[in-house]
């Protein structure tokens, strides 16, 4: 695919994994489970600019690298079905660890199983393959236009029983992981927030999302758009005009609705979504790529490419590194932080995540998780120190 090809995507993983770190952290520092009418001037400040600027836009991205991933996998001539398979079958299995011991806000499961149904578009043209990831990015508006004002929680009576066993009540779930510290305390609440984070796939039709995403990404993944970003340039200037254009004026209204709490209702919030998250998501790849065109060999780039080539492994680092810092089994500084100092905190964990992955990188072929996962896909040892 060429090495410039490589080193986009590594830079853009990179980009991805520092704005996921933004989105994440305020669940980590117990900061969302804050009441608003205690906000401070500079949360709701913060707040405003973090759901602007972040909220789903680098988790489109996040999904979108995922789709161009599982596109060379599966468009590599020795590469057999079966293997992608058993690449999907081990991401599940580590993300479901993710979710049952460290945090309950994993993604890689829902990554897994969507993964899984690409093959069945494998064999459609480009132009159809977007087609049906544009569908299935507008299909949550019409579900919230069906079900979103009287869809009910069939499991919320068993995370509420799960809770009632521990001792976890409203008065205290706020606060339990700061509060507690022992590391049996933490597993009782994440095992009802596995339940919880079910169902909250299925609510937030968060399935239909992340395949759509994954089916843009394949398209783009499979016309090589990277291995040449000077041949495409003029529609990566496209997207980003288009995407900024749309996106902006949209994600002002999503800001004010996602704050305001949808005063307008799910639909329309829905349509406040698809109009600001996915545009402004999209013109960040395509603007972080006409930058990268100017000044491809820019020592930025470089310091981004390391995080980015071991994506899944800071991206559950971050989740450690979120529960020691915040979680009362660490440091316990969970609900003691405002959104800004959050998002403080959120950069330094960046930037060590950087240096560590440079260090690492120096002696060693792949991160940690993606040596493991690459072993029980194709199920042999493989050597993990630079030669």
């Amino acid at each position: 695919m060429g090495k410039k090809r490589h080193v986009i995507l590594d830079a853009l993983r990179g980009f991805a994994i520092l704005g996921i770190c933004l989105a994440n952290f305020p669940e980590f520092s117990l900061w969302t489970f804050s009441d608003p009418a205690g906000w401070t001037a500079t949360d709701k400040i913060t707040r405003a600019i973090q759901t602007f600027l972040v909220d789903g836009k680098f988790y489109t991205l996040f999904s979108l690298l995922f789709g161009m991933g599982f596109s060379i996998q599966l468009e590599n001539a020795g590469q057999k079905t079966r293997t992608f398979y058993r690449r999907m079958v081990f991401l599940f299995l580590i993300g479901l660890c993710h979710l049952l011991f460290l945090w309950s806000g994993d993604i890689l499961m829902l990554y897994a199983v969507m993964g899984m149904l690409l093959p069945l578009f494998k064999r459609l043209p480009t132009r159809k393959i977007l087609i049906w990831g544009g569908f299935f990015l507008a299909l949550p508006v019409i579900c919230a236009a069906v079900f979103g004002t009287r869809l009910s929680d069939p499991l919320e009576a068993e995370q509420w029983r799960i809770c009632a066993l521990y001792g976890i009540t409203e008065a205290n779930f706020g606060m339990w992981l700061a509060d507690i510290h022992n590391y049996k305390g933490m597993l009782q609440f994440l095992h009802q927030g596995a339940v919880e984070r079910m169902w909250e796939f299925v609510t937030s039709y968060r399935f239909f999302k992340v395949l759509g995403l994954f089916l843009i990404g394949y398209a783009a993944g499979r016309e090589k758009i990277f291995a040449d970003l000077g041949a495409w340039k003029g529609l990566l200037r496209k997207i980003f005009i288009y995407g900024l254009t749309l996106g902006v004026p949209v994600s002002i209204a999503y800001t004010w609705s996602s704050m305001a709490g949808e005063p307008l209702g799910p639909v329309a919030h829905s349509v406040f979504y698809l109009l600001s998250v996915y545009p402004m998501g999209f013109a960040y790849a395509a603007g972080f790529c006409l930058l990268f065109s100017r000044s491809p060999e820019g020592r930025g780039w470089l310091l981004l490419t390391k995080p980015g080539r071991m994506a899944c492994t800071n991206y559950l680092g971050q989740s450690f590194l979120g529960v020691l810092l915040f979680y009362g089994i660490g440091f316990g500084l969970g609900g003691k932080v405002g959104l800004l100092a959050t998002e403080a905190i959120a950069l330094g964990v960046y930037a060590f995540q950087i240096s560590f992955s440079a260090l690492w990188l120096k002696y060693f072929r792949f991160g940690p998780v993606e040596w493991v996962w690459r072993m029980l896909t194709y199920g042999q040892r493989l050597p993990l120190r630079n030669q």
